[in-house]
Parts: structure tokens; sequence; C-alpha cells
């Protein structure tokens, strides 16, 4: 049986799906851009501050699901462009404490509104 997780303190779908689905132990976190919930618009121009907005957004659903960025054990990053890797890899590495989670990154085409960054998460309870 799967859960539905949603928080009002992250944006809303933008399409058919849900934000988060917890099936048993597991939480799937849908991919996150840095949109922020209250405006619906993006946080920044440059891949730092839309990092650090991914990931607000990836901890408000986990905290809805009662868990927090510690229970995540696999990440996946979708990058408008490679060059960005940097620049992303200096904010996401002070998002964890202690074991880093297993982690993807590719560049994509493009990303919904026109955003830099997409952050999914998978967690573990």
């Amino acid at each position: 049986m799967s859960k539905v997780i949603s928080s009002k303190n992250a944006p809303e779908a933008i399409g058919p799906y849900s934000q988060a689905i917890e099936v048993s132990n597991f939480i799937f976190v849908s991919g996150q851009i840095p949109v922020d919930p209250k405006t619906g618009k993006i946080v920044s121009t440059d891949i730092a501050g839309q990092t650090a907005q991914s990931f607000v957004n990836v901890k408000a659903i986990l905290s809805e699901a009662g868990c927090s960025i510690d229970n995540v054990v696999k990440t996946t990053v979708f990058l408008a462009d490679m060059s960005l890797f940097e620049g992303m890899n200096e904010v996401y590495k002070n998002q964890f404490s202690g074991i880093y989670p297993a982690r993807s990154a590719v560049a994509v085409k493009a990303l919904p509104k026109g955003a830099l960054i997409e952050i999914e998460v998978i967690a573990v309870r």
C-alpha cells in the first residue's frame, strides 16, 4: 500500500504527480526545482541559490513524512548544463552530515520553468 506525502511548505506539483510517495519504509520524493512555495517563482538565477532552494523543498517534504535529510540514501541531480556541477556540489556537500547518500548527476536538455537544477531523493525510515 502506498501513501501520498504532501507539504504546503514545498511547491505544489506542476503536473499529474505527487510530491512524494511512501511505500513500506521508503519515501520517494519527486524532483524538486528551486521554486518558492509561496510565490511559485524560481528563487535565484545562480546555481548556488537554486540548489539551496531545491534542498529546502526536499527537506520540507521529508519533514512532512516524519523524516529528515539524514534518512536520504539516494539522490538524483538533474542539471541544465554540466558546467554547473561544481557550483551545485559546493552547496550539496553542506546539506548532509555524516555519510553522503549515493548520487547520480546528469545534464538534461531543459528543466521545468527554466530551472538550472532539479533534485529527487529516496529516503528510508
